[in-house]
C-alpha cells in the first residue's frame, strides 16, 4: 500500500514540491522579464541622453511618456515579483492556500488563476468594497 505523507497543510509532500516549483518558476520568468525591461529602459535613457538637439515640446512629452511607461512597466513587475516571493514565503511556513482574512482554505481554481492569491474571493470581495 502506497502511504502519502502530509504536511501540516493538509498537502501532500509532493503537491508542496509541484506548488513551489510552480512559483519559482513564476518568480524567475518575472525576475527575467524585470532585468529586460531595466535594459530596455536604460538604452530609452541612452537615447534621449544622445538625441535631444531639436527637440520640440511635443518630442520632450513624447520621450517624458515613454520614460513613464517604462518606469511603470518595472514597479509593475517588481509588486508582481514581491508577491511572488510572499507567496513562495507563506509555502513555507505553511499557510500558502489558506486566506488571510477568514484562514479558510482558497480553492485550488483560484490558485490555479492566480497562484499569489492571499485570500478567498469573498474576502477579497469584501475588502474591494470596503476601498470603494
Amino acid at each position: 500500500m502506497l502511504v502519502h505523507e502530509t504536511t501540516a497543510t493538509g498537502r501532500s509532500q509532493a503537491e508542496v514540491d509541484q506548488i513551489r516549483q510552480s512559483l519559482r518558476s513564476r518568480y524567475d520568468e518575472l525576475t527575467a522579464e524585470y532585468d529586460q525591461a531595466v535594459m530596455q529602459s536604460q538604452v530609452l535613457r541612452l537615447v534621449e541622453v544622445g538625441d535631444t538637439a531639436g527637440d520640440d515640446q511635443a518630442d520632450s512629452g513624447t520621450k517624458t511618456a515613454e520614460r513613464d511607461t517604462a518606469q511603470s512597466l518595472l514597479r509593475t513587475i517588481l509588486e508582481r515579483r514581491a508577491q511572488f516571493e510572499r507567496a513562495l514565503t507563506r509555502l513555507d511556513e505553511g499557510t500558502y492556500g489558506f486566506c488571510e482574512g477568514c484562514t479558510a482554505p482558497i480553492p485550488v481554481e483560484r490558485l490555479e488563476i492566480f497562484p499569489s492569491a492571499t485570500s478567498c474571493v469573498a474576502c477579497k470581495q469584501t475588502r474591494e468594497r470596503r476601498a470603494a
